[in-house]
C-alpha cells in the first residue's frame, strides 16, 4: 500500500511538470510572437518632422500620439564662457548653449537624420556619442565636425530608454569634463505613461585650477581631472542651478518624474530628495523598475527615470548623498510644493522640548600641562585680507548650503545674509546666532522667515574671520568683527 500511494504521488508530479513545461512553452512561443511583432528594425515610419528640443530643466512633449518619424535633431556645438558659481567664470563647450545640452525625445523605430553643426568661432573640432545608438562609436566615428562645417549621420532607435550622450573627441574626459554631454530618451512605441510634470537634471563634476569658490574665470585642471579631485559637483552646469529662483515646482498630489543623468567624467552619484521616497526608479535608464526607492546609484555615462508623488507642501532638496558634495561642492537642487496641508501625512513638530544627554557636560580626552600651556598662547593677530580668505573657506563649508553662494538664502526658508537689515542693524546679535544658534520667527528684508540656525561649532578665530568676509560681502556695512567680540558672548 505505502509503494502504490508512492507511484500515485511520483505520477502527479510527472503530471504537473508536464503541465508547467507545456505551459512555459507556450508563454516563451507567445513572447516570441510578440518580440517578432514588434522588431523595431522593420517598424516603418510615417512621414518627417523636426524633433523638439528643450534647455534643462524642461522636457519636450511626449511621443504617445505619434507614429514613428523620420525624425530630424539639429544641434549646435558652442563654446562660451558661462558661471559655475557667484563670482566665478568657466569656459564650457556645449551642446545647444546649456550644461547639459538639450533634451532629445524620440521613440523606437524613428529613423533620426542628426545635423551636428560646430560654430565657427570655436576653437576645438567635436563630434558626438549618443548611447542610444546601435553602431561604430555611437556616431562619433560619423559625426567628426570641425569649427565652421556641419556633419549629418543618421540612426534608427532600436531600445527603449534613457541615454547618455557625450562628446568622444580626445581627449575624451577633457570634452565631456567641460560640460559636452546631455540626455536622449527613447520612448516605447506606446509611450510612457503620463505625469503631472516632467524634469531633466544631470550631474557633473568639474575640475578648475583654482578651488571651490575662488573667483575670476578658471581653467581646466587635467591634474585635478584624472586624481579625480573635483572641485565642484553641480546639477545641470553650475551652483545654483535648480534653486532660488530656479528651483523646481510641484503641486500637492502631481506625479513628478524626472529624468537624470550623470556626465560624469568620473564621479558616481548616489541621487537622492530629501522627505521623499521614489515610487519607481527605472534602473540605469532601463526596463528593469524598482520600488520604494530612497537613493539611487547612477553611474557616470549612466542615467534612472524617477517618479514620486508630491504628499505633502513644502521644499524638497535634490542631492548627491554623497553629501559633502552637496554641502561642499554644489550638488543641492530644490522642489517648491505647493498646496494644502496634509495632516494625515505630515504634521511637523508637535512638541519642543531640551534634551541633556549624560547631563550636558562636554567631555574631552586628557591633555598634558605643555598642551594646555601651547593653547593658551596668543596667536598672531590676523589681518583683514586674512580674515576675509579665511572666512570665504569658512563659508564655503559651513554657511553656502543655506544661505548659498551668493549670500541670498533660499525663500521662505533661509534668510539672505546679502544686504541684509537684520545682520547689518546688530553686530553682536549676529555674533550670538552663530555661537548658540536661534529659532523662531524672524524679519528679513521685509520676509518672515522661522527656520532654525543651528549653533556652529568653530573657532573664535573662524567666527571672526567668517563674519568678517560675511559684513564685507554682498553690500553689507563692512564691519570687521574681531575674536575679542566673539569671545564676550561664549558661554
Amino acid at each position: 500500500m505505502p509503494n502504490l500511494l508512492k507511484l500515485q504521488k511520483t505520477f502527479k508530479f510527472l503530471l504537473l511538470s508536464l503541465f508547467v513545461m507545456a505551459i512555459t512553452a507556450c508563454t516563451n512561443n507567445n513572447d516570441s510572437k510578440d518580440q517578432a511583432s514588434v522588431n523595431p528594425k522593420k517598424i516603418k515610419v510615417d512621414g518627417r518632422m523636426d524633433a523638439e528640443l528643450t534647455s534643462p530643466p524642461h522636457v519636450p512633449p511626449s511621443t504617445k500620439d505619434r507614429s514613428a518619424k523620420r525624425l530630424t535633431v539639429d544641434m549646435e556645438i558652442l563654446e562660451e564662457v558661462g558661471t559655475m558659481a557667484d563670482g566665478v567664470d568657466y569656459v564650457y563647450w556645449t551642446f545647444d548653449g546649456t550644461v547639459p545640452g538639450s533634451f532629445i525625445r524620440t521613440k523606437v523605430g524613428d529613423e533620426i537624420e542628426f545635423h551636428l553643426k560646430n560654430h565657427p568661432d570655436n576653437k576645438l573640432p567635436h563630434n558626438i556619442d549618443l548611447h542610444a545608438v546601435n553602431g561604430p562609436g555611437g556616431g562619433a566615428v560619423s559625426s567628426f565636425v570641425a569649427p565652421g562645417r556641419e556633419i549629418v549621420f543618421s540612426f534608427k532607435t532600436l531600445n527603449p530608454g534613457l541615454y547618455v550622450y557625450h562628446c568622444a573627441t580626445a581627449p575624451v574626459g577633457m570634452h565631456i569634463a567641460n560640460g559636452m554631454y546631455g540626455l536622449i530618451l527613447v520612448e516605447p512605441e506606446e509611450g510612457l505613461a503620463p505625469v503631472d510634470k516632467e524634469y531633466y537634471i544631470m550631474q557633473g563634476d568639474f575640475y578648475t585650477k583654482g578651488d571651490y569658490g575662488d573667483p575670476g574665470l578658471q581653467a581646466f585642471d587635467m591634474e585635478k581631472a584624472i586624481d579625480e579631485d573635483a572641485d565642484y559637483v553641480v546639477f545641470n552646469g553650475k551652483v545654483g542651478a535648480l534653486t532660488g529662483e530656479n528651483a523646481l515646482d510641484a503641486e500637492v498630489g502631481e506625479t513628478v518624474r524626472l529624468y537624470v543623468g550623470n556626465g560624469g567624467p568620473n564621479l558616481i552619484s548616489s541621487f537622492h530628495v530629501i522627505g521623499e521616497i521614489f515610487d519607481k526608479v527605472q534602473l540605469e535608464g532601463g526596463s528593469l523598475v524598482n520600488e520604494n526607492v530612497q537613493t539611487t546609484l547612477i553611474p557616470a555615462g549612466g542615467a534612472a527615470m524617477i517618479e514620486f508623488k508630491i504628499d505633502a507642501p513644502g521644499e524638497y532638496i535634490l542631492v548627491d548623498h554623497s553629501i559633502f558634495r552637496a554641502f561642499n561642492k554644489g550638488a543641492l537642487g530644490q522642489i517648491n510644493a505647493t498646496g494644502k496641508e496634509q495632516k494625515d501625512v505630515y504634521k511637523g513638530t508637535i512638541q519642543e522640548g531640551i534634551y541633556l544627554p549624560e547631563g550636558g557636560a562636554i567631555q574631552e580626552m586628557p591633555i598634558s600641562d605643555e598642551e594646555y600651556a601651547a593653547s593658551k598662547k596668543p596667536k598672531d593677530a590676523l589681518t583683514f585680507d586674512d580674515k576675509m580668505e579665511i572666512g570665504k573657506k569658512v563659508y564655503g563649508q559651513t554657511c553656502f548650503a543655506c544661505h548659498q553662494a551668493n549670500g541670498k538664502g533660499i525663500s521662505g526658508a533661509f534668510p539672505p545674509l546679502a544686504n541684509s537689515d537684520y545682520l547689518n542693524a546688530d553686530v553682536e546679535r549676529a555674533i550670538s546666532i552663530v555661537l548658540h544658534g536661534k529659532s523662531g520667527e524672524i524679519v528679513v528684508n521685509g520676509e518672515t522667515y522661522n527656520s532654525v540656525m543651528t549653533s556652529q561649532n568653530i573657532t573664535d578665530r573662524e567666527v571672526a574671520s567668517v563674519m568678517t568676509y560675511i559684513y564685507n560681502s554682498w553690500d553689507n556695512n563692512e564691519t570687521v568683527v574681531t575674536e575679542e567680540q566673539v569671545k564676550k558672548h561664549r558661554r
